[in-house]
């Protein structure tokens, strides 16, 4: 009995009953199933990628792959890469006020108070570090099928799931 060289499944005519991929005709000769095959194939993920790598992209590169992923066809319909999409443009837009908003703070106490002042510009780079670290935190908990659901931005991106 040949074998689909796609899907693996037992074929008996010219199509595939599984995938309705088309026989080649080998002269009569049986084909062999294809190497490593099992009797059910392995189900293809829809878009190409697994659901935790499409939720780890999500934060790639913030709110850019966060749309993406809100836009994707096989993607906008999984709860789990939706959520993660939404909670990366909500912190990646939180991360924005927040570091202009200690930049102004700090611009201003240099300008005030001069030598202390500077020590603005320290919490200014605990704020970028302070989210970097979180960024990768996020990635590796969403790539490990983990869900980190953050203060006050991870319920609304639970709502917008």
């Amino acid at each position: 009995m040949p074998f689909c060289a796609s899907c693996g499944s037992p074929v008996e005519g010219r199509f595939c009953p599984s995938c309705g991929a088309q026989m080649p005709d080998f002269g009569g000769a049986p084909a062999s199933p294809p190497p490593g095959s099992q009797s059910a194939p392995p189900q293809a993920v829809p878009g190409g990628l697994s659901i935790n790598v499409a939720s780890a992209l999500c934060y790639l590169f913030g709110l850019i792959t966060g749309i993406i992923f809100l836009v994707l066809a096989p993607y906008n319909q999984d709860k789990t890469v939706r959520f993660h999409a939404f909670q990366s443009i909500f912190w990646n837009l939180s991360f924005f006020v927040i570091y202009i908003a200690v930049m102004i703070i700090s611009t201003i106490a240099v300008a005030i108070l001069s030598v202390f002042g500077m020590l603005f510009y320290l919490l200014l780079f605990v704020v970028w570090l302070a989210f970097m670290v979180s960024w990768l935190y996020l990635m590796w908990k969403a790539y490990n099928n983990q869900r980190v659901v953050l203060p006050i931005i991870g319920p609304l991106a639970e709502r917008q799931a």
